[in-house]
């Protein structure tokens, strides 16, 4: 039985399009096939659709719309994962305004959607003090703890995306001077982070100890892997970080913010950099952001919190004994006077 028209354009579009033409990476690809595994889901289970019978005419706007309700509603997923949802379904159905221009209305309606705006969430990055807090923590007398410390300082120092760290092989670190990490972040894009000296240590007794620098058939080897060989999670880095996390702030010698993930460690490099005075330029290369606007957020997060200190320790200008001018009966005549 020959397959749906929305069954022949996804596959081609996941499968030849955005590794041929586009070119994206592997885990752009999955993050788009994950976005169509779930409105399929939707679609199955919701709206009683067989995936076998599922065709693009049945595909418009208003199901779109039921979908990314369905996604934040009964999922309790937040606002940026609906909106990433949404721009998934969207480059697809861009996609098809070529191939079957006769659908071109709907799926512009389609296009057309807009993001759904949220509450603005403050930056959550580490201070000084909380980022060594943190670093601490991890026992070194273990193998676990020797890990956790070369991971978070390795995240923290090269200011790497956590799907950057878990792709890390043991190839992508030079540890002759100058060290550096090769790190390949999204569209497959390549920079390398010169790393301090005492990260290049770490990492290298880390290596040495998982005799991963002994033969050339360890350096396709993953940095990081769990206790079956295999390269770290997503959800295993975020469980170790989460681990010295909680034991930091039990200590309770500095402040820390609400909720911790591997991006912190970027966030918190980025504003490190920025409060050191190195020009915004250079933080955008080091991050691998394509664009300084991106960057700009962490100028705009720094100018705000520069502010607050300076509101809380300014002195109390406004006093209670201000002149009711108003009251001032021969100020208010000339005035009137002087209005004429």
């Amino acid at each position: 039985m020959p397959g749906t028209d929305f069954a022949k354009y996804l596959t081609e579009y996941l499968s030849l399009y955005l590794p041929g033409q586009r070119n994206m990476s592997p885990n752009t690809i999955k993050s788009y096939r994950d976005t169509f595994r779930l409105f399929i889901q939707f679609c199955r289970d919701r709206k009683k659709i067989r995936p076998e019978s599922l065709s693009l005419a049945m595909v418009t706007d208003k199901l779109v719309c039921e979908f990314l309700d369905w996604v934040e509603k009964e999922r309790l997923c937040g606002i940026s994962t609906r909106n990433q949802r949404l721009a998934g379904i969207q480059a697809f159905f861009r996609y098809l305004q070529a191939e079957v221009p006769d659908g071109l209305l709907m799926f512009q309606k389609i296009i057309h959607i807009p993001a759904k705006k949220g509450s603005h969430q403050p930056m959550n990055y580490l201070s000084t003090e909380a980022l060594k807090e943190i670093l601490a923590k991890p026992d070194t007398k273990t193998s676990s703890g020797r890990r956790g410390l070369a991971l978070m300082t390795l995240l923290y120092d090269s200011g790497a995306r956590v799907q950057e760290i878990i792709d890390l092989s043991v190839r992508d670190i030079r540890l002759v001077e100058p060290a550096t990490v090769k790190l390949t972040g999204k569209g497959r894009r390549i920079r390398y982070v010169p790393l301090m000296s005492k990260t290049k240590n770490i990492i290298e007794c880390y290596l040495k100890e998982q005799k991963l620098l002994d033969n050339t058939a360890s350096l396709d080897r993953p940095v990081f892997f769990n206790r079956q060989g295999k390269k770290l999670t997503r959800a295993g880095v975020t469980h170790i970080i989460k681990k010295y996390f909680a034991k930091a702030k039990l200590d309770g010698n500095a402040l820390f913010p609400e909720i911790i993930s591997p991006h912190v460690f970027r966030h918190t490099k980025a504003m490190h950099l920025l409060q050191a005075n190195v020009n915004l330029i250079y933080i955008r290369d080091f991050l691998g952001h394509v664009n300084v606007i991106t960057t700009e957020i962490y100028a705009r997060a720094d100018a705000e919190i520069k502010r607050k200190a300076l509101e809380q320790s300014y002195p109390e200008l406004i006093t209670e004994d201000i002149p009711q001018w108003s009251e001032d009966k021969d100020l208010m005549n000339w005035l009137r006077d002087f209005c004429r």
